[in-house]
């Protein structure tokens, strides 16, 4: 049996150890428990379709990333996990221009033909909207995606790390550093422990620049702060089945259960190191672009504000593959703020490659060595 080890459990390395444990390899997890883990903070929005990034690598892999995920969720739940945090609630594109609603209906009746799991497309007026989120401001119409979801990092997380704990994964906390002779990386040390592997799997978000230099190699990594506020609302009992809320601005509104709102997110590019306070300027742009969305949610009680980090790689691009002039050596990174939308589909792709089984994508167009570069 071939062993392999995953440095980092966030939503990558979660899923990726948790199809390795699956396809029968021996895996051991290893995580330092860095506060401002992307996973740890996100509240993810899985609706892909209606995107107008044109970028078409990206698409494809966010497309296949929504696709995948029915299929998981069933997966784990014949497991007995019962709390992923995914929830198929569908999605209101909101807009006040009709010109710009009727653009994104063309466009996810286009998408359609491709993606199938999309589900209904509804054009609704300013009561249908109010009436699925009714903390939204009045003015506002949308487009109905049926298809989409939502869902909650931590938990989805969690559930695929005991799932391959089931299956054999072991996990340990701890801060990992890559063991190699001459061009081989052989395992990791973790304190005064030394673990060997058949190949060595780096899924450190923000954090792999750090992992990967003792090799030389220069990890073209960058990340992006995000700030996200949680809510609690009162008299409302049904939010668990509320849409999320997409807006023409960079905002988000996500329902969960028992009365949950969650705002996000800050984009914060310029800041110094791994940053992870709640700052005053974080909170008030949260709350200002919210409640001009939202007005509902002024009366509101505030529950907390969790902090990520979105990694980014070179043309906003995921890479993925092994490690250039390194035997045993893979790695994935520069999820972004999709990371929660691919991460499964990319974990998955991960172990086909770490166990020489052929992939669903071309890989060639997430080379990972776009992102790095030997010194």
């Amino acid at each position: 049996m071939e062993k392999f080890i995953v440095i980092g459990s966030g939503i990558l390395g979660a899923s990726t150890a948790y199809q390795l444990a699956k396809m029968g390899a021996d895996v051991l997890i290893i995580d330092r428990k860095d506060k401002g883990q992307a996973t740890d903070a996100a509240a993810g929005i899985i609706c892909p379709w209606i995107s107008q990034r044109r970028n078409q690598a990206w698409y494809r892999l966010a497309k296949a990333g929504a696709c995948f995920y029915p299929g998981l969720i069933e997966e784990l739940k014949s497991e007995g996990e019962t709390e992923t945090g995914y929830a198929q609630v569908g999605a209101l594109s909101i807009h006040q221009d009709l010109e710009k609603i009727s653009k994104m209906e063309e466009r996810a009746c286009k998408r359609r033909a491709e993606a199938p799991e999309i589900g209904d497309i509804t054009r609704l007026n300013e009561n249908e909207t109010r009436e699925l989120f009714p903390l939204l401001k009045e003015d506002y119409q949308s487009v109905r995606i049926s298809g989409a979801a939502r869902i909650d990092g931590r938990a989805l997380r969690d559930a695929l790390i005991r799932s391959a704990q089931r299956k054999g994964a072991t996990v340990i906390d701890g801060d990992a550093s890559l063991e190699y002779q001459s061009s081989r990386v052989t395992g990791v040390t973790v304190g005064t422990n030394s673990y060997s592997a058949d190949k060595t799997i780096v899924c450190a978000g923000a954090w792999a620049g750090q992992l990967l230099r003792p090799l030389g190699i220069h990890f073209d990594i960058r990340f992006q702060k995000a700030q996200i506020m949680h809510l609690l609302v009162h008299d409302r009992q049904d939010t668990g089945n509320w849409p999320v809320i997409m807006p023409p601005s960079d905002q988000y509104l996500l329902a969960f259960d028992q009365q949950k709102i969650v705002i996000g997110a800050t984009h914060e590019n310029e800041i110094d190191g791994y940053d992870t306070r709640i700052t005053a300027g974080g909170m008030q742009e949260i709350l200002n672009k919210g409640l001009a969305l939202a007005p509902g949610l002024a009366n509101s009680t505030f529950q907390e504000v969790r902090v990520g980090f979105r990694p980014f790689t070179p043309g906003f691009l995921p890479v993925i593959g092994a490690v250039p002039g390194w035997d045993g050596l893979l790695a994935a990174n520069g999820l972004g703020a999709s990371g929660l939308t691919m991460g499964p589909f990319i974990g998955n792709q991960l172990a086909k490659l770490a166990l020489g089984r052929e992939l669903d994508i071309d890989i060639h167009d997430y080379d990972i060595r776009k992102a790095m570069d030997e010194n």
